[in-house]
């Protein structure tokens, strides 16, 4: 369907056609013009699928024809909290190429980071405010920020937030937003967990639902390569010799592993720099920055630093690690494909992990295709006494990142 017959106006569509969008994904065509006409959305939608678009548009348009008169009038009208500060910035890098004939005015505020810039852009006023939790009650609090004039309510990433343990805070969040507004609340799964927090939000909502739960885009191709643990390093090696590969986002189960992947991809003269969470949010923006401008090849990412990773045409993923939960390969692929283009997923399975890919495929109902012709093919060889050793040091620094990870996103609401 083209965004024309959606009703999207024309300083959005001018926007729009410069960024080469006309024709609108499943959830941006079923969302648009039930949020136009104000009514509560509860969507589910899978990474890739557009998402973004589909709340922000018809948002920019709303508050763009209420405040086209007096444009002086500057009000926050808008609030969209999502749970990572690069899911929150990439929220506003959209809204910014969406609205740039619009004249409204956004910002983007998160923890991690001095206060006093974002205090300083709120202060000259913004009608669409993007956020995560703990800085935006932390701002509140401070008596410098208020949502007393919020007409627009986004919850994204619901299920993330959940995970994250920033329950708590959505809840203090909603005593202090008013009553009369329009909320769109937006998850990849809704379990039970999910729709009871949705319905303390919404009123009468429309269900919208983009894609069916745990699929994966049928434009991604998906293969696997088993190989032995003591081997991994050398196939990736190999594969990236691919002149077809000209950038890849690459999984690691651990930040550890990330950094050590980087290390041994620059001996190999590999552009290749780490994305997650022990990482300075400068280091993180800088090394996204550079791999969209294409100055490395490989961005080594973690899961939890992955969700605000929108790479347009992103073609090739590699799970350097095959996660132990079925949904978070998905979520990982997510990242090549999205919005119709085609992508291509790699995944390198030891022997510890060839369950792992059969859940997956249970879950994805489809057979991942194997890739048998390669030099480093998996055998029934067991482990060295000091591979075996090394294994178990490995899986106790997952298990001890697992919990501080768990821990560090629980408190991060607060920092």
């Amino acid at each position: 369907m083209k965004f024309e017959t959606l009703g999207i106006i024309e300083p959005i569509m001018k926007a729009l056609k410069e960024l080469k969008y006309y024709e609108a994904t499943d959830i941006q065509a079923k969302s648009i013009p039930l949020v136009l006409n104000r009514k509560d959305i509860l969507g589910c939608a899978q990474t890739g699928t557009g998402k973004t678009a589909a709340f922000a548009l018809p948002i920019i348009q709303l508050i763009y024809k209420k405040e086209i008169v007096p444009r002086h009038d500057v009000a926050l009208r808008a609030l969209i909290v999502t749970p990572t500060r690069e899911l929150a910035i990439q929220i506003d890098d959209n809204i910014k190429e969406y609205g740039k004939y619009t004249g409204l005015k956004h910002a983007v505020i998160f923890g991690g980071v001095k206060q006093h810039h974002q205090v300083k852009q709120l202060e000259r006023g913004v009608h669409i405010l993007v956020a995560t939790p703990g800085r935006l009650l932390d701002l509140i609090s401070q008596g410098l920020l208020s949502l007393d004039a919020i007409k627009l309510f986004v919850l994204d990433e619901a299920d993330r937030m959940l995970d994250m343990g920033f329950i708590n805070d959505i809840k203090k969040l909603l005593k202090l937003l008013p009553d009369s507004k329009q909320s769109l609340f937006f998850s990849a799964t809704v379990p039970p967990n999910i729709m009871k927090l949705a319905n303390t939000i919404l009123k009468n909502p429309s269900k919208v639902e983009a894609a069916r739960v745990s699929s994966t885009a049928e434009t991604i191709q998906q293969y696997v390569y088993y190989t032995n643990r003591t081997s991994k390093k050398a196939l990736l090696y190999h594969i990236l010799q691919n002149p077809e590969i000209d950038q890849v986002l690459l999984f690691s189960r651990t930040k550890h592993g990330a950094d050590r992947i980087c290390r041994d991809l620059k001996k190999k003269k590999i552009n290749a720099m780490a994305i997650h969470g022990d990482k300075a949010q400068n280091q993180r923006q800088k090394a996204l920055k550079n791999f969209k401008e294409k100055k490395i090849k490989v961005l080594v990412a973690t899961d939890i630093a992955a969700r605000g990773i929108d790479i347009n045409k992103l073609r090739h993923v590699i799970n350097y690690d095959i996660p132990n939960e079925p949904e978070t390969y998905v979520h990982r692929i997510g990242r090549s494909g999205r919005a119709g283009e085609e992508g291509v997923a790699i995944s390198l399975s030891e022997p510890e992990e060839n369950a792992y890919v059969k859940v997956i495929e249970k879950l994805i109902k489809k057979k991942i295709s194997v890739v048998n012709d390669h030099p480093h093919p998996q055998t029934d060889k067991p482990m060295t006494a000091a591979e075996k050793k090394e294994w178990n040091k490995e899986k106790q620094r997952r298990k001890q990142e697992f919990f501080a990870n768990r821990k560090k996103n629980r408190m991060g609401a607060r920092r």
